[in-house]
C-alpha cells in the first residue's frame, strides 16, 4: 500500500482542497492530510486570523471519506516529516523555493516520490479571506 502525503492550514475549506485530496488519491492508497497547527500561526503571524481551531480543522478533514488520516504539523520541514509514514509527498505547483526546496531534497535523500499537482482554477484560501475581510 502506498501513502501519499499533503499538507496545507485547511482553514477555509472549499472545492479546491477536496479536488486536491482526489488528486492526491490517483498516485496512492492511502491519504495523509497534514494540518498546520493554529497556536504555531498565531505565534509567528500574530496579526492571522485563524477561523477554526487545529481541533475543529482535524475534525472536517476526518469526517471526509478520501482522507485516510490527519495529522497535525508545525511547519514544513524535513524535522516534520521524519515523524510522518509516507512514500509520496504531494506538492502544489506553486509550491517552490525555500523551506519546499528543502524538503523536496530530504525526500530524494529519503527515498521518497514527489509530485506536483495543479491548482483548482478560480478558487483559493487567500482570496475567500479577501472577499470576506471586504465584506
Amino acid at each position: 500500500m502506498s501513502k501519499i502525503l499533503t499538507f496545507g492550514v485547511y482553514d477555509y475549506f472549499h472545492i479546491g482542497h477536496l479536488k486536491l485530496f482526489k488528486q492526491c488519491k490517483e498516485h496512492a492508497d492511502y491519504l495523509i492530510v497534514a494540518v498546520q497547527d493554529g497556536e504555531y500561526i498565531l505565534k509567528f503571524k500574530p496579526d492571522a486570523r485563524v477561523l477554526y481551531s487545529t481541533e475543529e480543522r482535524v475534525e472536517i478533514l476526518e469526517a471526509l471519506r478520501v482522507v485516510d488520516k490527519v495529522v497535525v504539523y508545525e511547519t514544513v520541514s524535513p524535522e516534520a516529516l521524519e515523524k510522518i509514514d509516507f512514500d509520496i509527498l504531494a506538492l502544489g505547483e506553486d509550491h517552490v523555493g525555500g523551506r519546499f526546496d528543502v524538503v523536496e531534497e530530504w525526500c530524494r535523500e529519503n527515498g521518497k516520490e514527489v509530485v506536483r499537482l495543479k491548482r483548482t482554477p478560480g478558487i483559493c484560501s487567500s482570496g475567500i479571506k479577501k472577499e470576506l475581510e471586504r465584506k
